[in-house]
């Protein structure tokens, strides 16, 4: 296949790396053998080198051995991006067991859904969420409880409280401090072994668990290190959520990689918490999703904090609206551009070339990335002999796409069909090899016969000043079947001030008829994910 996107190929970027046959262990090993003095994460006043983390990782992974945890047994981690998530995950990982990240925001139900859909024998959590563990417990088949807190790690009360309970509970800060011994590696294949069970499809439909290895981590981590020229020298706010695959490449084993350092944000949504972190630490790199950045530009007199520290800039999990990339860009001086990944490959497989301002194409994702070949398919025939700007599915091939879905073989079989990966996304690829993402096959509005890709549509309303969020939707439609509805957040300067009537005039100033919303519902705010990503299908259902 011919890879057009090599012509604008970035500097110093190599097209094929070798990668290391090593586990993700390994990985944090040799970052913590060439600057153990280093700091590796910086927590509110708290900092904590390589070699600390590594001792206490190590510490952690002997008490799981200890516990009875084997190779291949399940760890689920119920916790925010606090220092006790990572060296439970790399503690896991070092003795072989596999990490199931389960987010903090889950309830009950949820959460016991997952942890018994994966078979995980311990569940880690915060103290806060006690309750919530409390009400699923006896439907969870754990053989033991860790707790940890925010305070130190203290836990005491309950640990009392659960006295006498049927599955042991203990806290995670004793574990690791009454610990002497050093755990014993399992033999690993990297490129067999599962290292993660990360759950996707909770925004179209059944959640599942992608099957990702000790390889696909470290490759992509590789990967996206590379592209961002990355360094032990960057700083890393780490505000992405590593319960969130794009969290746990971009903002936890990328830095790792590459000894760089860590400010772990526990809660993506407390704004203030982030500026606090930009004034002490300076960070140099921030990954996160377009919502990341519209509420830091919003923040109070944020011309005023140390923003303009920020050099580089990955955005993620939703279209980056083009007005949103200009305004941050201009506020910090640095860059800001798009990327694109799925859960099933790791998740990274495309980024803007980010060596010169000109390689990069706004409203794009990029190009693929180092040992990435992708291509374009008739949605329906399969068909691969599309032209450059043909509309078809985003198919990808690389060294980090997953081995398959959990207890999944029927959907595995769907995803993966002769090495490709089929992304359930609907592309177009210009003369220049740079991919544009349209929209998600089942987010497509139909009118009349017409196809109507949401995002074409909000593109066209983030360049309305009192826009702050939209999001399109279909609605259904005697006449034409389905018709497209929007939803819209206003800057607050434009609150009361703007009509559905001045939102539709807009958009048919700039839009073909049929692409026109007919139905504005101006909120307070919009429902999304845990990673700020909208939450379309629950926007549809209250369409209907």
């Amino acid at each position: 296949m011919e890879k057009i996107w090599t012509k604008h190929w970035p500097k110093d970027i190599p097209q094929s790396m070798d990668y290391p046959d090593i586990s993700i262990y390994e990985m944090l090993k040799r970052s913590t053998e060439k600057a153990p003095d280093s700091t590796a994460i910086f927590f509110r006043t708290l900092q904590v080198t390589y070699g600390q983390l590594n001792d206490a990782i190590s510490r952690f992974g002997a008490a799981l051995q200890e516990l009875g945890i084997r190779k291949g047994d399940r760890i689920a981690l119920y916790l925010p991006n606090i220092p006790q998530f990572v060296i439970a995950y790399f503690g896991a990982l070092h003795v072989g067991a596999i990490v199931v990240a389960c987010s903090p925001l889950y309830k009950d139900k949820e959460l016991g859904r997952i942890v018994n859909d994966s078979g995980s024998r311990i569940l880690v959590y915060l103290d806060q969420l006690e309750p919530y563990v409390k009400s699923v417990q006896n439907t969870m088949s754990l053989d033991h409880l860790i707790v940890t807190g925010l305070n130190d790690f203290e836990v005491k009360e309950i640990l009392e409280s659960r006295t006498g309970s049927s599955t042991s509970c203990m806290s995670m800060k004793q574990l690791i401090e009454s610990t002497r011994s050093k755990p014993i590696p399992p033999s690993l294949d990297p490129s067999k072994d599962v290292a993660l069970l990360q759950y996707t499809g909770g925004t179209t439909g059944v959640q599942k668990a992608a099957m990702l290895t000790h390889r696909n981590l470290v490759v992509n981590a590789i990967q996206f290190a590379t592209w961002l020229y990355m360094s032990d020298r960057d700083v890393n706010l780490s505000v992405l959520p590593f319960f969130h695959i794009y969290g746990i490449t971009a903002a936890l084993n990328s830095p790792v990689y590459s000894s760089s350092r860590m400010i772990l944000i526990p809660d993506p949504r407390d704004v203030g918490m982030i500026v606090d972190a930009i004034d002490r630490y300076e960070p140099t790199i921030f990954c996160g999703v377009p919502a990341s950045y519209v509420a830091l530009m919003n923040y109070p007199n944020i011309k005023q904090h140390k923003i303009r520290s920020i050099r580089t800039c990955i955005s993620g999990a939703s279209p980056l609206p083009q007005e949103v990339a200009r305004r941050f860009e201009d506020l910090t001086g640095g860059r800001l551009v798009e990327g694109y990944g799925l859960t099933e490959a790791g998740p990274v497989t495309h980024v803007n070339p980010l060596d010169s301002v000109e390689k990069n194409r706004p409203g794009s994702i990029g190009i693929p990335i180092s040992d990435t070949i992708c291509k374009i398919v008739d949605i329906e025939t399969g068909n691969t002999n599309l032209s450059p700007s043909e509309e078809g599915e985003l198919v990808v091939k690389g060294p980090q796409v997953m081995l398959g879905y959990w207890n999944s073989p029927g959907e595995t079989n769907l995803a993966l069909r002769n090495g490709w990966l089929f992304t359930g996304d609907i592309a177009v690829m210009d003369d220049d090899g740079y991919f544009r993402i349209v929209d998600r096959k089942k987010d497509v509005i139909n009118v009349s016969g017409f196809k109507v890709w949401p995002r074409e549509v909000e593109e066209v309303l983030y360049e309305h000043p009192g826009v702050k969020e939209v999001a399109a939707v279909p609605t259904a439609d005697i006449e034409s079947g389905e018709r497209v509805k929007v939803f819209v957040v206003l800057n607050d300067e434009f609150k009361g001030r703007i009509s559905a009537s001045e939102i539709i005039a807009f958009c048919s100033d700039r839009l073909a008829i049929y692409k026109v919303p007919r139905v504005v519902e101006i909120r307070e705010s919009l429902p999304k994910t845990h990673v700020g990503k909208v939450l379309r299908r629950e926007l549809k259902q209250q369409s209907t």
